[in-house]
């Protein structure tokens, strides 16, 4: 008797894919753009020479960018969750290899430009803001792709 070849599911098949956007999603997209938001706000308002914004940013210090990259980092976990599109089939590869990509390149530019951040001359405000502490920058980044590579299958 011979055997009967039931045919395969492709990768792509609809039924495999779920929902895009779910509230998963959205909440992670919200609070990646609300982290970046935090910084962009940080940067043109708050750390201007002619401090400005509510006080309490500034009370706060360099606590501010924990905030805006944990907002961020925090964001990006949560998209790593198999409820969205980076989280299942090649969005964990996606979000892995973007994570490490960006992280590595985060600390190669700051070491490329660290004799400009020394003489406070850099044109990327947020690098002579962070000064050593871009180097955490760069492992959060490469922490969070550890977390996409805890998801992979």
């Amino acid at each position: 008797m011979a055997k009967v070849k039931i045919p395969r599911r492709l990768p792509a098949d609809p039924v495999d894919r779920g929902s895009l956007f779910t509230v998963r999603f959205a909440l992670a997209i919200a609070l990646m753009l609300a982290g970046i938001a935090y910084l962009v706000y940080l940067t043109m308002v708050v750390n201007e020479p002619a401090p400005g914004g509510p006080a309490w940013m500034q009370d706060l210090g360099d606590w501010n960018f924990l905030v805006g990259f944990g907002l961020f980092f925090v964001g990006l976990i949560v998209s790593a969750h198999p409820a969205t599109p980076l989280g299942r089939g090649r969005g964990v590869v996606v979000g892995m290899l973007g994570c490490f990509l960006v992280g590595l390149a985060w600390i190669c530019v700051y070491y490329a430009l660290a004799q400009d951040i020394a003489d406070n001359v850099s044109p990327f405000a947020i690098f002579n803001d962070l000064n050593q502490k871009n180097l955490v920058v760069g492992i959060g980044f490469m922490a969070v792709g550890f977390v996409f590579a805890t998801r992979w299958e």
